[in-house]
């Protein structure tokens, strides 16, 4: 049996470590501090996909920092285990190459990531569409295209427990094209 420690501490420290690894980071909005974002995918992740599993939820906290911070894989693997820290590796773009190799590097491994990676990155196109509604109209088209472009290769999933998170990005893809 679990303790409530044992199961909560880990996730309750991951939002803390994030917390703390994007401080001074923000939103493109240049006003939001860039924390909510994992915190929000955390959210839906769970609230709105309907997942508990705290690896999940821990992945989802985490899945900026080692592209977005000075955290690096070694890092993770030591606090939260080498599950947890590849989750995150497959959640993270290699920035050190070309723009259009990154991403194709980065959608390959995406699509050969565990299911459950593959919906903490739906959670975050989920965000991230949520989101794009506070910048200029200009800014708006770029997001939802990039969203497209992820959701293009994530909507064929053929993982049973993938298929809500898939219906609804989709249904909020439908939603942002129809204005």
């Amino acid at each position: 049996m679990h303790t409530l420690d044992a199961t909560y501490r880990r996730l309750l420290e991951a939002a803390s470590f994030a917390a703390r690894a994007h401080d001074g980071q923000y939103r493109k909005d240049g006003e939001t501090p860039y924390a909510s974002h994992p915190f929000r995918v955390c959210l839906v992740v769970r609230d709105v996909f309907g997942f508990d599993d705290p690896r999940m939820l821990i992945t989802a906290l985490l899945h900026d920092t080692i592209e977005d911070t000075t955290t690096d894989f070694d890092d993770l693997a030591h606090r939260y285990g080498h599950e947890i820290a590849g989750w995150v590796a497959d959640l993270t773009k290699d920035k050190r190459l070309p723009d259009d190799e990154r991403e194709r590097v980065y959608l390959e491994r995406l699509m050969q990531a565990p299911w459950q990676v593959q919906v903490c990155k739906l959670a975050d196109i989920f965000d991230n569409l949520m989101d794009v509604t506070h910048l200029p109209v200009e800014r708006q088209a770029k997001g939802l295209q990039r969203a497209e472009q992820y959701f293009a290769k994530l909507q064929n999933l053929s993982s049973p427990e993938a298929q809500r998170p898939i219906a609804l990005v989709g249904q909020l893809i439908d939603e942002m094209r129809a204005g």
